[in-house]
């Protein structure tokens, strides 16, 4: 045990992204043999590996650092407008563009709201749903660690990569389709960006994501075939949306604030390249 403690602590990013899979997919894995754990992927995987990790690399400093990202909530009311408003931004853009190239047009009078914050709020509380089930792990923990040595435009990119790749089950079960692979990547962008301009603030991920699910293209009528085009038109709209906060706000993306990367521990992390 005191060999593989060793191995983690030094190899912290590895163990945890290898953790995160291998809890998130042992389900899918299962049931691709016809058996069944109950549920077919559990996106509970981040939040465990994560809390594995600091257990065995770091203990309470560790269990401190993340807790005190989940509970900066002094950022400025901005933000929560941003992290909140966002994702619902992006959805009506979409069903505005998807109408103008062709699709039947979205019904606006199917939108709920109470149903919208009803969702919002459960996705909030639920630590088996994505928002706490991803988030404490990707940008929670992983995004600092990856900030000690990247640029965040570069640390994005690698987290963007690295969360696509842990939501690939996810396509075979029907719960996403190909273009939401893409889309992966890309909205991580938005949510380092988030992350760094809220001081590290992990609370603006969480409620970012789940503001996110909370309002969806099915809320606004679609369904098969107009889904899927929704669906690409909205890896458009993120693409568009990231080219304008990359280029518009460069300097968010030279350094991380010292808030939003992970304290040096006495071992080196992973041995990657320093950040120039």
């Amino acid at each position: 045990m005191s060999g593989t403690a060793s191995w983690v602590r030094q190899h912290r990013l590895t163990s945890f992204f290898v953790l995160a899979y291998v809890v998130s997919w042992t389900p899918w894995l299962v049931h691709t043999a016809g058996l069944s754990l109950g549920t077919p992927f559990f996106p509970g995987g981040p939040l465990v590996a994560a809390l594995v990790v600091i257990a065995v690399a770091e203990g309470r400093p560790g269990f401190r650092e993340l807790g005190a990202r989940l509970l900066r909530w002094r950022v400025g009311w901005v933000w929560y407008v941003v992290a909140l408003g966002l994702p619902v931004v992006l959805v009506l853009v979409t069903g505005l563009l998807t109408d103008w190239l062709g699709a039947p047009a979205p019904d606006w009078s199917s939108i709920v709201w109470a149903d919208v914050a009803l969702t919002l709020a459960l996705r909030l509380v639920n630590p088996t749903d994505s928002p706490l089930g991803e988030e404490p792990g990707f940008r929670g923990y992983a995004l600092p660690l990856l900030q000690r040595r990247r640029s965040p435009l570069a640390a994005a990119a690698v987290l963007g990569l690295l969360t696509a790749g842990w939501h690939v089950p996810l396509v075979p079960l029907g719960n996403l389709g190909w273009i939401g692979l893409p889309s992966t990547v890309v909205i991580a962008f938005l949510y380092v960006w988030l992350v760094n301009r809220t001081g590290g603030s992990l609370l603006m991920a969480v409620l970012f994501h789940a503001s996110q699910g909370a309002f969806t293209f099915g809320m606004l009528g679609y369904t098969g075939a107009a889904a899927d085009r929704a669906a690409h038109v909205y890896f458009g709209v993120l693409v568009v949306t990231v080219a304008l906060v990359v280029v518009g706000d460069r300097a968010a993306w030279r350094r991380a604030p010292a808030s939003a990367v992970a304290a040096e521990p006495g071992t080196d992390v992973d041995r990657v390249p320093a950040r120039r």
